[in-house]
């Protein structure tokens, strides 16, 4: 069994888009995403792309990705590095541990002080593998998010 990590590249869309949906379904939202290869390709490969992604092969196969952004914080004046979504098929779990390690590496490559994620408050078995890897659950701060309707009328006003 061989395990790779690597930068996605444009010719990853449809397996990237493939992993979107599973990781949707899996979340119990199958009909939530909207995104397209085209808006993909745009994000990921335009002109000055902002959100990045690492896919995991095995055997040559992709069965995971790491979705991820930069952000900054004020606080350590260094950038950080946000993973937005981590996907793996079922059958390749043990490749988690490689995604998280190729962005361990690129946080340190990149100066991050730190990599954040936000996690399902139901999936145990996601939180038990963070702690495992040294990752600790973040108190005091709570997700919130501004979005369609709202959002519209706060950009209107």
């Amino acid at each position: 069994m061989s395990v790779r990590v690597r930068p996605a590249t444009p010719a990853d869309i449809d397996d990237i888009l493939r992993m979107i949906r599973a990781l949707a379904a899996y979340e119990k939202e199958p009909d939530a995403v909207r995104a397209t290869p085209e808006m993909l390709r745009e994000t990921l490969f335009g002109g000055a792309p902002q959100v990045f992604v690492h896919v995991a092969e095995l055997d040559g196969r992709p069965v995971g990705m790491a979705l991820w952004f930069l952000t900054y914080s004020t606080w350590t004046g260094r950038p950080s590095l946000y993973l937005e979504d981590l996907f793996v098929e079922d059958a390749a779990r043990g490749v988690g541990l490689a995604l998280f390690r190729a962005l361990a590496r690129t946080a340190r490559a990149r100066g991050c002080a730190r990599i954040d994620w936000a996690v399902l408050d139901w999936n145990e078995d996601a939180m038990a593998f963070y702690a495992r890897i040294g990752g600790r659950h973040s108190t005091g701060w709570q997700p919130w998010r501004l979005e369609g309707m709202a959002l519209d009328r706060l950009a209107e006003d």
